[in-house]
């Protein structure tokens, strides 16, 4: 099942970028099938939450989205995110994503993310503090 939801994800990106936006359809879709996550991901894209930092010279890219308690890393190519909720929703098989990779996989379809450029200089210091993961979310869990 959770293989047609991601596919059913990905078509609803592709036709949102050639579309230039959600249909109402597209909600009702993605509404059912992430429900709340949905909600939360979409007023993230909404608030421009979405951030993508681009390094210079390197290219590397580094996709952020502004959560309620810090800043996520989203790595969307593996659907991959540093919350609480991905480390013990989404590896658990609970759920299938976190609400930030689907606020990132929606902004970038739609364009609608905030690019920020920055020197190579800064990726060590930046990519240290988005991968924070809290001990105490370990701890806890003993």
């Amino acid at each position: 099942m959770k293989a047609e939801e991601l596919k059913t994800l990905e078509k609803i990106c592709l036709e949102a970028r050639e579309k230039g936006g959600l249909t109402g359809e597209h909600r009702l879709t993605l509404a059912k099938i992430f429900g709340k996550r949905f909600e939360n991901a979409w007023k993230a894209v909404a608030e421009g939450a979405v951030k993508k930092y681009v390094f210079e010279p390197s290219g590397r890219t580094v996709w952020i989205v502004v959560g309620k308690e810090r800043d996520y890393q989203v790595l969307p190519e593996v659907n991959y995110c540093t919350c609480e909720d991905y480390y013990f929703r989404v590896l658990d098989g609970e759920i299938l994503l976190c609400y930030h990779i689907l606020a990132q996989k929606l902004a970038e379809a739609l364009n609608r993310y905030e690019q920020i450029d920055e020197s190579d200089d800064l990726y060590e210091t930046l990519t240290a503090e988005w991968r924070f993961i809290k001990r105490e979310w370990f701890e806890e869990e003993a």
